[in-house]
């Protein structure tokens, strides 16, 4: 990866397109932001490939993420809490949870900041009918 340094931030080029990440809001990506995201995205996308996998029909899911950061250490993130809302048929509880907790396994951002920052997950179901 390259970034370029910008006035305001700092600047890079993916295939998906431009990234501009600043400290402040009005010129790009926060950094905390796009850690949060990353955690969420790659936990989501993890955890949605194993329902995948198992056939489990999830029609939706969203994710919310609560953020706890700590003003007296350079207001590092200490805590994410990760909410899924599954909206699906046939939804099992236990299953959802042991899908998520092996989902945790395999995602390489949560893995990656583990012992340092405290990851929450909690699900609900909801069963829609056809």
């Amino acid at each position: 990866m390259e970034f370029h340094l910008k006035e305001e931030g700092l600047r890079t080029e993916f295939e998906y397109g431009q990234l501009d990440i600043s400290g402040n809001a009005e010129h790009g990506f926060r950094p905390y932001q796009l850690m949060v995201a990353s955690i969420a995205g790659c936990s989501a996308s993890v955890f949605r490939k194993i329902l995948n996998k198992q056939r489990m029909e999830a029609a939706d899911m969203k994710v919310t993420a609560e953020v706890k950061r700590n003003p007296d250490e350079a207001n590092r993130i200490e805590r994410i809490d990760l909410h899924y809302v599954i909206k699906g048929y046939h939804l099992d509880d236990e299953k959802l949870y042991k899908n998520l907790a092996l989902a945790r396994k395999n995602c390489s951002m949560v893995r990656s900041v583990e012992d340092s920052i405290h990851i929450e997950e909690t699900l609900e179901s909801v069963e829609l009918s056809r």
